[in-house]
């Protein structure tokens, strides 16, 4: 075991993993989270904590992370470059793991200029793969970044993010192979809708190698509207949503948007599933939290496994 979590025992023992999201509030407000932090008890195997995503400033990832641990959840803490130096982001991962967060996620980051303070300053000393190598040393080799010792070393289960669907394809399952080579124990994709064209990127993915050397967690997401799926067809980077997902929401109304949007999550779930080299789904159920334990039970992975 690399770090011990729940995460890493589902993953190492063959069962279909589940994470899911939580969304840290633009505020000092605990209440928010203790909410979140009830409605996805049981039905996810760890809980990804946002950092600042968009460059939006929200509740830090660590503080909130330690607070699902308080809740008998366990967290999945986002680290990005954008805000912190090397000697910042080392530093956290210390406080990180002597909370008792056991799982990373390593994200280059939103720029800022997508924020609330598109003036502020960014720092990417180090960029995701930089993040990942580090990490890893630190855990793995004991060693701070500049190669001094550490006495107690954090140890993490290390993820990242890919995105399928950038195009070329081609070079995306290179991006993979060089954070599986720069240290990553698992992956969670972009949000899939186009599963035809997530399942050609598995292809390659296999054809690498790479299924056998990282958990690979394909991730999911309900629309709520017509708008939000187009929105996320025409400006968000990286994300491909056919036209059949938009006919869809289309035909049943708006009255019936939200429930067709969980039914084509649950759709999209399943049919995952059957991909050769998908180890589980990360649900993103963005500023929607309290629909994750319907779409689990729909897509029949409840209860969550439980490994001693």
């Amino acid at each position: 075991m690399k770090s011990g979590s729940n995460l890493e025992k589902i993953l190492s023992a063959g069962k279909f993993a589940v994470t899911a999201e939580l969304g840290p509030p633009k505020s000092a407000d605990a209440e928010v989270v203790y909410k979140k932090a009830d409605i996805l008890k049981g039905c996810a195997d760890a809980v990804n904590i946002t950092d600042c995503q968009t460059a939006i400033v929200r509740m830090s990832s660590i503080a909130t992370a330690a607070m699902l641990i308080s809740k008998g959840l366990e967290p999945i803490a986002q680290m990005t470059c954008r805000d912190r130096n090397r000697i910042a982001i080392q530093s956290d991962l210390l406080g990180a793991s002597a909370l008792g967060v056991k799982n990373l996620l390593c994200l280059t980051g939103d720029h800022q200029k997508f924020g609330n303070h598109p003036q502020s300053k960014n720092v990417f000393d180090l960029d995701s793969i930089q993040l990942i190598k580090m990490v890893k040393d630190m855990r793995d080799e004991k060693v701070f970044q500049c190669g001094e010792e550490i006495k107690v070393e954090p140890r993490f289960f290390i993820g990242a993010a890919e995105s399928p669907f950038a195009d070329p394809v081609e070079l995306r399952v290179l991006m993979l192979a060089k954070k599986v080579t720069a240290g990553i124990d698992f992956v969670q994709t972009q949000i899939v809708y186009n599963v035809e064209k997530f399942a050609k990127w598995m292809e390659l993915v296999r054809e690498l190698g790479l299924d056998k050397k990282v958990y690979i967690l394909a991730g999911v997401a309900p629309l709520k509207s017509v708008g939000m799926a187009r929105y996320m067809k025409n400006n968000v980077p990286g994300m491909d949503v056919p036209d059949e997902v938009i006919n869809r929401m289309t035909a049943v109304g708006k009255e019936r948007a939200k429930e067709e949007g969980i039914n084509i999550c649950v759709d999209v779930i399943n049919q995952v599933k059957e991909i050769k080299g998908v180890a589980g789904v990360h649900v993103m159920a963005i500023e929607w939290e309290e629909v994750v334990p319907e779409i689990v039970e729909k897509a029949g992975l409840l209860p969550r496994p439980k490994i001693g």
